[in-house]
C-alpha cells in the first residue's frame, strides 16, 4: 500500500492558499485512482480516501491539523523505514519557482514545518517528497521569494491569483503522472523522468 499525503492547513479560509499547494495538486490524482470522495478519519485526524492503481492500493491523506503538526496523522500509519519508502509527501516550496516541481528522497525538511513534523513523527527522512514551487521569478528567471519571517508567513497563507491557479492546475497533471510513475515504475524512474 502507498500513502500519499497532501500538506496544507484545514478550513475553507486556507483552501486556495500557497501553503495548501500540496492538497490542491492532488485533486487530479484522486480521480486517477478512482477515489470519489474524502472522508474525515478520526484515527488519523485527517481527510482520507482510498483507491487503486492497477493492483496497488493507495491511501491519500490530507492532515486536518495545522501544518506544523502534520506528522500526527502519520504516527500510527508509517511505523517502519520500509513503510516510509512507500510514503510520498506533496507540499509547497518557497525555494522553487511557480510552475516547477521537484522530486526528492531522503532529504531534510529544508525549513518546511510540515515536513519537519513528519520527520519527527516517523523518525526517518527516508520518504519521497514532491515539492511544488510557489515563488515568483524575476524577468531573468531567478526565484524571487519574500524576505523576513512576517513577509514569508503573509505570502504563504495568501491565496493564489487566478493566473497562478492556472499554473498550479497544469502542474497537477505532471504531479499525477509522476505519482503514477513512482507507483508503477519505482522511485528512480519517477525522479529521472519528472525532475525539471
Amino acid at each position: 500500500m502507498y500513502t500519499i499525503v497532501g500538506l496544507g492547513n484545514p478550513g475553507g479560509e486556507y483552501e486556495d492558499t500557497r501553503h495548501n499547494a500540496g492538497r490542491i495538486v492532488l485533486t487530479e490524482f484522486l480521480k486517477t485512482i478512482g477515489a470519489d470522495e474524502m472522508k474525515v478519519t478520526k484515527k488519523y485526524n485527517a481527510l482520507t480516501a482510498e483507491g487503486k492503481l492497477k493492483k496497488e492500493k493507495i491511501h491519500v491523506l490530507f492532515p486536518e491539523t495545522f501544518m506544523n503538526k502534520s506528522g500526527t496523522s502519520l504516527k500510527t500509519l508509517i511505523t517502519s523505514k520500509k513503510k516510509a519508502e512507500t510514503l510520498v509527501v506533496v507540499h509547497d516550496d518557497l525555494d522553487i519557482a511557480l510552475g516547477v516541481m521537484k522530486i526528492s528522497f531522503n532529504r531534510g525538511s529544508g525549513g518546511h514545518r510540515g515536513v519537519e513534523s513528519i520527520i519527527r513523527a516517523i523518525k526517518t527522512e527516508g520518504f519521497v517528497r514532491i515539492r511544488i514551487g510557489i515563488s515568483p521569478v524575476t524577468p531573468g528567471g531567478k526565484v524571487k521569494k519574500p524576505k523576513g519571517e512576517d513577509k514569508v508567513d503573509t505570502f504563504i497563507i495568501g491565496a493564489f491569483s487566478h493566473k497562478e491557479m492556472d499554473v498550479i492546475t497544469k502542474i497537477s497533471k505532471k504531479v499525477n503522472d509522476a505519482l503514477v510513475a513512482f507507483i508503477q515504475e519505482g522511485r528512480e524512474h519517477a525522479m529521472s523522468h519528472y525532475n525539471q
